[in-house]
This record gives structure tokens, C-alpha cells and sequence, in this order.
């Protein structure tokens, strides 16, 4: 990524501002000097706000689109003289594919779908009209965007909303059929959109780079890996509360700092309220201060989002609550600032980035390694796989060409690698790529339950009798040079009717010779959709079962602790001379419809130990008091253990 410019924060804001075109009084309560103290109270030193929202409606004084009828004075304008004064730097918002009233304008500009339909069903949504990224739109985006960053001192972009859309307009259908793609077939026209965003996106790179070479710039959705150059930072949306689920933050958590590198940040956008577009939410603080706690002890930097008033009012509780937010984080600025993740495992997911954000099992794999308190990363083929120890591969991770080299190359280096049911099969299924794998592949498994009898080392905790996979998997055979260690054990007859009974209640009736855990060399086979499994009913024993293999392979786990439950989470950083652990303890918990979190747990006398690698540990103690913990050291390993633990702690280990 030569030549791209990079830039990192340490406290962030994010607003809405998508406003009604109906609205009669925007902006009239708005108070910039205050608000703008507010941010810089909060130790904010990065502020996102709309120059246009997703309404269609400008907010500053533009001579390209059209400023919201009812604002009477340069808003935008103002807020980013001020920022500017005060030290904060600003990038504008612009929604990419939405401006709802210039599309009521300008139909041309939307896009068709494949059914001949512009309006989108159901249309109470923002989604309503959505605009071609190859019709004259695409030059009106530009334009105003350079118009921005003429006219004001801002010095970012944030281009939201960036989503593949199957549009099939005139100015999509010709191009579609010169590349070989079928209008007539949604997957083509999603596959062009896919086409279309990245080249709008390196169109609106180019064009506004040459005017501010310096521009921070955003583009939200596309994948971060296509992007590359692009992006002077990542952005991670996550609301927990409104459909993103307590699962989607630490899968990008592990995997965006892989894209990211040392030198960019990753915004961590969680968001006041519970829902996005909702005026009237406000979360509690420590439902916040998990995900941002989170966010830290993965090398993100933290990101409040909310929608403001289109009056202007300040709504004080909510610059209230992110003060104490912050303030809280600032005080582990000194540990926490340029501290990074150096995990030795990484779970292998060389897919889309659609794929990374919604996969069952790539989440399972997450929570289930958290939840061991292991520290690992979530790499593709973006980055170099050199540095682990153990590569994981869920349920179904097919294997390119690509691919194959890379683990050939990385096995023969000694690097060992665990792998589930489909992963390692070639796209089409046949057989598994590498040579040294563990089976061969004879086809999807016949068993309906799937069972398997635990025995052998990889057995160690768990029961001895037939166990559910509770999910699917292969039927494979030994390769030459393998040992089983676990076997299928068949049903009496599979979950099904058969015509005339309804065979629901399926028991276990023998162990096959079909073998369920294979391992040759340093590659551990699993037949079972464990991680499927676990996404599904969160059976403990496939967690077992993962952590014995995981034990196999890497004995001397960088952390380790005895006490601490399922529910917390552990996460080790380094700077400079200390080694950091993150110890977080709250708990999600489901309620009716939605997942709540709204209190901190508390920990009483919880064992840590960190492996030393050989240094010399000078002091142990909690963060930001300095507390010292008395510490032992004994097998490489340092134990501490910590009276109290409510929620967060840091505790630091000084060589």
C-alpha cells in the first residue's frame, strides 16, 4: 500500500444527521460553540457529520446539490471552523448511494432493479430509492464532495452505504452484457454492482486526492481488503443492539487489525442508543463500555455513534454518558496507546467479506477460542500466515490453489493446523488438497444424527459415551500414515420420515469404522461440523474437544487461567516493555426479542498466569492505579492472582 496516507485516532465521535426534508425548524437550536466544547470535553480528537445525509439534504452552503430547505445559515460550515479552532479534525459524511429528494429529482439517476421496480418493498425504509453508481449520479457525488473540501476546513470523507445493488438501468444493461454478464439474472447484476462500487470508489478516491492529498477517506461496506490504498483508516460498524448481535464485533475485531497493519486505526462504532436512526435511545454505560473495552483489548480505537436532533438540541445526558465513557478509557491511555496483539493462533476464513461478517461457523470459532482464552487473529490471504503456530480451519474453508501453497508451505515450516468437516475439499468437492492430510473424502456424511465416541488424549474431560454433533459433516477414510483416535457412531435409523413413521426419536446404536477425529503429522481432522454445532446449541464438549486439540498442537498457550468462567474474556497485548491483560467481565444476556447487557460481573480471587518467554519479570499490578500484585514464576509461566475483578481490569506485567 505504497504511497497511501494513514492516520490513527484515540477518541472518536460518529453523527447522524439524516433529516427529513419536511423538518421545519433544522438547526435553529444549535449551539456549535457548545456542542464543539462537548466534544473536546470528552477528549474526542476525530468527529464525524454530515455535508449531505442519506435524505438527500446539504447542510452547508452548496452550490452543486441542495441545502435542507429549512436551515437558514451555513450549519456545516460552521461546525467545521470551529473543530478546526479547537483541535478537532473533521471528516464530512456523504451518503454514497442514497440522497432520497435529489432522486426525486433526478429519476434518471436511480437504479432499476431486475423486476423493472426503482422503489424498493417495504418501503418505509431509507432504502427507498437507491441510486446507479454508473449514471451521471457518479460524477454529482464527486463534485460535491471536492466542493467540500474546497470550501471548509475538514479534513476527511466518509462515504456510506457503499452496498452492491442489482441494477440493470441503461446505463448498467450495455456495459453488463460487453463483460459477459446476463441482466436478466439477479447474481450477474449483483456481481457487476460488486464491480461498479469498487471502481466509484477508486473514481471518487482519485478525484478528490488530487485535490487534498492528505484527505483522510472512508468508504463504508466494500471489502477493507479490496479497498487497500484507499482507506487512510478502518471503520467498524457494529450496533449490538440492532441486528449486528454480540458476534459480530469479535470476528471483525480479530480480522480487521490484519488488514489494518501497525500504522492505521480501527474505529471501533458502536452507538448510544438501539437502534440506528433512533432519537429517543440511550444505553447504559456499561453496555457501552463493554464493546469499547472490547474494541481496546483488540487494538481498536473508540467510536460513539448517534443521531442528533435536527432542531439542534444538545440532549446533555448523551455527552454526559460518553464523557464518563471515555474518561474511564483514558485513564489506560498511557498502557493502551500503540499496544498490539500478537497472537500465535489464527483462524483461516479465505472468503468474501459478506461471508466474514455473517459466517455461523467463522463466530462459533470466535467465541469458542475467547472463551478458551486464547489469543489468535482471523486472517485470509490478505496477510502473511508465518508467525503462528496453529492455523484453524471451520466447517468449510475450501481450498484454492492459492491456498494449498500457502499451507503446504507453512506446514513444512513445522506449523501445525486443526481442521473441520469441509474445510480443506477443493471448491468442487472431490477430494482435499494437500497431501498430507489426515483422510480422504468419500462424500457428506449418511448419519442423521451425527454421533461420535469420545476416547484417545483429544477425549480428556468429556463423557464417556456417544456424543451429538448436533450438526452435519463427512464421511471420510483414513489416509496411509494417519491414526484415528475417535469414530462415528451411526443412529438406528436417521432423522426422517420414511413413509410411514416419523422417526424423530433417533438414539445411538454402535460405534463404525468411519473415523471422526484423524490426525497425521501436525494436522488434526475433525469429520463433524463442530463449530456449526456450537453456533447452533453451544454444546460445552465441542469446546472441549477444540481445546484439547488446540493443547495437541500448542501446550503453552500465551495466557491461561484456571478461574476465570466461559463468560469472560482475556486478551493479551504488548508495549514497549510490559505485556498487557485485558480481563472482561460482563455478560450479554437474552431478553424477549433482543440481548441486553446492562451490568458489570464481579470476579473474586482470579488466578492469571502469562507466559514469560524467557523475561524477567520486574512487577506486576493493576492499571491505572499501580497496585502491585504479589506474583510467582514458575515453568515459564508468571501467576498472579487478583482479589477483585468488576467488569474491566488491566493488569500489567513490567520486565
Amino acid at each position: 500500500m505504497q504511497g497511501v496516507f494513514m492516520a490513527k485516532f484515540k477518541y472518536a465521535l460518529f453523527y447522524d444527521f439524516h433529516t427529513l426534508t419536511t423538518i421545519p425548524d433544522v438547526g435553529e437550536r444549535f449551539d456549535v460553540e457548545r456542542f464543539t466544547d462537548n466534544v473536546k470535553a470528552c477528549g474526542v480528537d476525530f468527529l464525524t457529520w454530515h455535508a449531505r445525509c442519506n435524505q438527500g439534504n446539504a447542510y452547508y452552503n452548496t452550490k452543486i446539490g441542495k441545502r435542507h430547505p429549512s436551515l437558514k445559515y451555513d450549519m456545516f460550515g460552521e461546525l467545521a471552523k470551529s473543530c478546526r479552532r479547537k483541535g478537532i479534525r473533521l471528516s464530512a459524511y456523504i451518503n454514497g448511494s442514497l440522497s432520497d429528494e435529489e432522486a426525486l429529482h433526478h429519476r434518471e439517476w436511480m437504479m432499476i432493479f431486475t423486476d423493472g421496480r426503482t422503489l424498493r418493498e417495504p418501503r418505509l425504509t431509507p432504502y427507498v430509492r437507491t441510486l446507479c453508481y454508473n449514471s451521471p449520479y457518479r460524477e454529482h457525488l464527486r463534485d460535491m464532495a471536492i466542493e467540500v473540501i474546497k470550501k471548509y476546513p475538514v479534513d476527511g470523507l466518509f462515504f456510506d452505504c457503499l452496498q452492491k445493488f442489482p441494477c440493470v438501468c441503461e446505463h448498467c444493461a450495455p456495459e453488463m452484457k460487453k463483460m459477459g454478464f446476463d441482466p436478466a439474472k439477479e447474481e450477474d447484476a449483483l456481481e457487476f454492482s460488486h464491480f461498479s462500487v469498487n471502481r466509484l470508489c477508486r473514481f471518487l478516491h482519485d478525484a478528490l486526492k488530487e485535490v487534498k492529498p492528505d484527505l483522510l477517506l472512508f468508504f463504508n461496506n466494500p471489502s477493507f481488503e479490496e479497498m487497500g490504498d484507499m482507506h487512510s483508516h478502518l471503520e467498524c460498524e457494529c450496533l449490538p443492539t440492532a441486528g449486528w448481535g454480540y458476534e459480530y464485533l469479535p470476528v471483525m475485531a480479530h480480522y480487521m487489525r490484519t488488514v489494518a497493519g501497525p500504522d492505521r486505526s480501527v474505529l471501533n462504532m458502536t452507538g448510544r442508543f438501539y437502534d440506528w436512526g433512533d432519537f429517543g435511545g440511550l444505553r447504559k454505560e456499561a453496555g457501552i463500555e463493554y464493546d469499547l473495552f472490547y474494541g481496546l483489548a483488540n487494538g481498536m480505537r473508540p467510536d460513539v455513534g448517534g443521531h442528533f436532533h435536527p432542531r439542534g438540541d444538545m440532549d446533555q445526558p448523551v455527552f454526559d454518558l460518553i464523557r464518563s465513557l471515555y474518561s474511564n478509557l483514558q485513564q489506560y491511555d498511557f498502557w493502551c496507546d500503540d499496544a498490539v496483539n500478537r497472537p500465535e493462533i489464527a483462524v483461516v476464513f479465505p472468503k468474501s467479506i459478506t461471508a466474514l461478517r455473517t459466517d455461523h461457523s467463522l463466530q462459533a470459532a470466535t467465541r469458542m477460542l475467547t472463551e478458551l482464552k486464547l489469543q489468535f487473529d482471523i486472517v485470509t490471504e490478505y496477510t502473511s500466515w508465518d508467525s503462528y503456530r496453529l492455523l484453524i480451519l471451520p466447517d468449510n474453508v475450501r481450498i484454492s490453489k492459492e491456498t494449498a501453497a500457502r499451507l503446504e508451505k507453512y506446514l513444512a515450516k513445522g506449523g501445525a493446523v486443526i481442521a473441520s468437516a469441509y474445510s480443506g475439499l477443493d471448491p468442487e468437492d472431490k477430494q482435499f488438497v494437500l497431501k498430507g492430510w489426515p483422510v480422504e473424502y468419500k462424500g457428506p456424511t449418511g448419519h442423521d444424527p451425527l454421533y461420535f465416541q469420545p476416547e484417545g488424549p483429544a477425549a480428556a474431560g468429556l463423557p464417556d459415551m456417544p456424543l451429538s454433533i448436533y450438526a452435519g459433516g463427512t464421511e471420510v477414510k483414513a489416509a496411509r500414515g494417519a491414526k484415528v483416535e475417535m469414530y462415528c457412531v451411526k443412529p438406528y435409523v436417521n432423522w426422517a420420515w420414511d413413509g410411514l413413521r416419523s422417526n424423530y426419536y433417533t438414539p445411538p446404536q454402535e460405534k463404525t469404522d468411519e473415523p471422526f477425529l484423524a490426525v497425521k503429522g501436525k494436522v488434526a481432522y475433525v469429520c463433524g461440523e463442530i463449530f456449526a454445532s456450537y453456533y447452533k446449541l453451544a454444546p460445552y464438549q465441542m469446546r472441549v474437544l477444540l481445546g484439547n486439540l488446540i493443547g495437541r498442537f500448542l501446550p503453552d498457550p500465551k495466557f491461561k487461567s484456571s478461574t476465570l468462567p466461559s463468560f469472560t474474556r482475556a486478551f493479551v497485548q504488548e508495549n514497549k516493555n510490559m505485556e498487557l491483560v485485558h480481563v472482561l467481565a460482563y455478560a450479554p444476556e437474552r431478553r424477549g426479542a433482543t440481548v441486553a447487557l446492562e451490568d458489570r460481573s464481579t470476579l473474586v480471587n482470579t488466578e492469571l498466569s502469562l507466559r514469560t518467554d524467557g523475561k524477567k519479570v520486574k512487577k506486576v499490578y493493576l492499571a491505572p492505579l499501580r497496585g502491585k500484585l504479589p506474583f510467582t514464576v514458575k515453568d515459564g509461566y508468571c501467576t498472579v492472582n487478583v482479589p477483585m475483578i468488576q467488569g474491566y481490569s488491566l493488569v500489567v506485567f513490567e520486565y
